[in-house]
């Protein structure tokens, strides 16, 4: 796939996701991205940093025009840290001493550390939703409950492509009444 449909095809899967999960101003969005599956590669087998920044390039103009914070997850070899711009840090949450690379991060966190204002590693994250590029397993940064977003891609290059929303706990039982719109 080419760096220029890649970066259409990210663009057009973070609008869908924004619309799906009706994310506003302030919310936070996280990715997790393998660039080696983007490339068909075996995942953190065949980093490839021109595919993250394809990726990047598509994903982040379209959260920073909704006002929707990016934040991206590292890989296992950072424990899944999250690099995030600061002024998203929530509060009371306390950054960690790491810079992502290539093959300690992974190239996609690499490259948002690279592009944002001023980045901060946070060890851990509650995101309002997230996407899955390459079966990296965001769940663990995603607010509960997360519902499953079908996009209309399911593939970003050779990468699985799994997206999901956050909401509200429904509680109460059959008689309870709930708001629609979340």
């Amino acid at each position: 796939m080419n760096n220029e449909l890649l970066t259409e095809t990210a663009a057009q899967a973070a609008r869908e996701l924004l619309e799906a999960a009706r994310l506003k101003a302030g919310d936070i969005l996280v990715v997790g991205c393998s660039s080696s599956e983007i490339v068909g590669e075996q995942i953190g087998h065949g980093s490839s940093m021109e595919a993250a920044q394809a990726v990047f390039n598509g994903i982040y103009p379209v959260l920073k025009q909704a006002g929707v914070y990016l934040a991206a997850q590292c890989c296992e070899h950072l424990n899944r840290a999250i690099i995030l711009e600061e002024k998203a840090l929530p509060y009371g949450v306390r950054p960690v001493n790491v810079v992502p690379q290539p093959k300690a991060g992974g190239s996609f966190a690499t490259t948002c550390w690279q592009n944002f204002e001023n980045p901060v590693a946070l060890e851990a994250i509650q995101a309002d939703a997230g996407m899955d590029i390459g079966d990296t397993l965001i769940g663990m940064h995603l607010k509960p409950v997360a519902v499953p977003v079908r996009l209309s891609m399911r593939k970003l290059g050779q990468a699985n492509l799994v997206c999901a929303r956050t909401r509200l706990k429904f509680i109460g039982g059959s008689r309870a009444a709930y708001q629609p719109e979340v």
